[in-house]
């Protein structure tokens, strides 16, 4: 049978620089006698994914909860869950990242045309910025899923937006760096011209 896949919720999801930040990791059909293993997601980019660093005191804990003092920028984490003798470990949940839009973060990413409201058919690239030579820009969507950039050229990515490209974009380095997070909405122009439309209307 495939291992149980623990599901790993953070708090907050957005950052206030210095923040604390607090992780939570629920098994199914919880019982008592789990330990808790926390990680910190890594790019990898040769790879095309992401290499767990166990954090500070994080192996084997008895809470099913772990806080992060004093975070500043963008991260992503993961945990498992282990229990008997020997010990059995389930699968890494999938990650979850904890945003920052601080701009002193040793990678950045600028949108362009430089706003968050964009129309369909839109272009639009994303340029990672720092002294690294790699890079690859994710995208984490509003239905929780995560995806890589399909159009990378160089250290952009380029966009011709569809309204399932809103959601919340930054870059990842070579070097483990991630950058600073950008939220990214697209509406249609048919919908938005509509709702003006409305709004001209004498309603009294």
């Amino acid at each position: 049978t495939d291992k149980p896949r623990p599901v790993l919720t953070v708090s907050p999801s957005w950052l206030s620089p210095g923040a604390s930040v607090t992780l939570n990791c629920q098994v199914e059909h919880p019982s008592a006698g789990w330990s808790f293993y926390w990680y910190k997601a890594v790019p990898d980019l040769s790879e095309k994914s992401s290499s767990y660093e166990l954090l500070p005191d994080g192996s084997g804990t008895a809470q099913d909860s772990y806080i992060i003092h004093g975070q500043t920028h963008t991260a992503g984490y993961v945990c498992r869950a282990g229990r008997g003798d020997p010990e059995y470990h389930t699968d890494h949940s999938q990650p979850k990242f904890v945003w920052s839009a601080d701009v002193h973060s040793a990678a950045s990413l600028t949108v362009s045309p430089d706003r968050v409201q964009h129309f369909t058919s839109d272009s639009v690239s994303l340029t990672c910025e720092g002294n690294f030579t790699e890079w690859r820009v994710r995208k984490f969507s509003e239905d929780g899923r995560l995806s890589d950039c399909r159009r990378m050229t160089g250290s952009t990515c380029n966009i011709n937006t569809s309204e399932s490209d809103t959601g919340v974009y930054w870059c990842e380095s070579g070097s483990g760096e991630f950058s600073s997070a950008v939220n990214i909405t697209v509406q249609s122009m048919l919908l938005y011209i509509y709702f003006l439309d409305l709004s001209d209307l004498d309603v009294t």
